[in-house]
């Protein structure tokens, strides 16, 4: 089976890219779904010992914890819990009694959203570096062709194991790695909003954007979501804009 080479293959690829970044090891948010639990099977098969867990509620669910822990008792991976709900409950706060703001706008309510995101960004990288580990990213093949990731949040990492993974493949490679079953079924949710599913947001579902991105045949209705989404985030797989060079003498 193809998806087991590959498996074995993106073991190796990331314990030869931390080595090449002359790394000590690698880092991972756990947030209980596939994505995340697919890459802490990765990492804990490729670094052993070196790499870490990070759990992060920020007003979340708390089955999204419960399943988190669940991932993390089973691979055997380190961990540690560091709780972001007063930090992002102070910096919302400060943020929304600026009279720029306009709290009932839509804008605002995705950017309060994305906030979670970006923090917990802030979490893995301010303890990678104390640990000399890299960040490990969770997106799959859907997630970063749709754009359906926070720029500067769960984009903002050294390395996207599952990047060339569909939905489908990545639930795969869960089996193979022996991801729990409940976490291989569990509903797809970015958890940034409780009870706000992936599919809800998107519009369109993962099996369709697993078959657009294989070339076989979806409805047109869906073909047109799929690439409106990756057209309106085509800055968020890019790097900042800069303009060109000065003409120097």
């Amino acid at each position: 089976m193809y998806l087991e080479d590959y498996t074995n293959y993106l073991v190796k690829w990331i314990k030869n890219t931390v080595k090449k970044a002359n790394a000590s090891g690698c880092i991972i948010g756990i947030s209980g779904g596939i994505d995340s639990a697919v890459c802490a099977f990765l990492v804990k098969k490729a670094m052993r010992k070196k790499c870490l867990a990070v759990v992060m509620p920020c007003h979340s669910n708390p089955d999204d914890e419960n399943d988190a822990m669940k991932v993390i008792n089973e691979c055997k991976i380190p961990y540690v819990k560091v709780d972001l709900t007063n930090t992002y409950d102070t910096l919302v706060s400060s943020i929304s009694e600026l009279k720029v703001i306009n709290k009932e706008s839509e804008n605002y309510k995705i950017a309060v959203a994305n906030t979670k995101a970006r923090l917990r960004m802030t979490t893995l990288y301010s303890l990678a570096k104390s640990l000399n580990y890299i960040v490990v990213g969770t997106d799959n093949a859907c997630e970063w062709y749709t754009g359906y990731f926070t720029k500067f949040g769960d984009g903002g990492v050294d390395i996207v194991p599952i990047i060339g993974l569909t939905k489908t493949e990545v639930r795969e490679v869960g089996k193979i790695l022996g991801v729990p079953e409940c976490i291989i079924k569990r509903k797809p949710t970015a958890g940034l909003i409780v009870d706000v599913y992936d599919e809800d947001e998107l519009k369109v579902t993962y099996d369709e954007i697993d078959d657009y991105l294989l070339g076989k045949k979806i409805p047109q209705s869906s073909i047109d979501r799929i690439e409106h989404l990756h057209t309106i985030s085509e800055h968020k797989r890019n790097m900042a804009k800069s303009p060109r060079l000065p003409k120097r003498k």
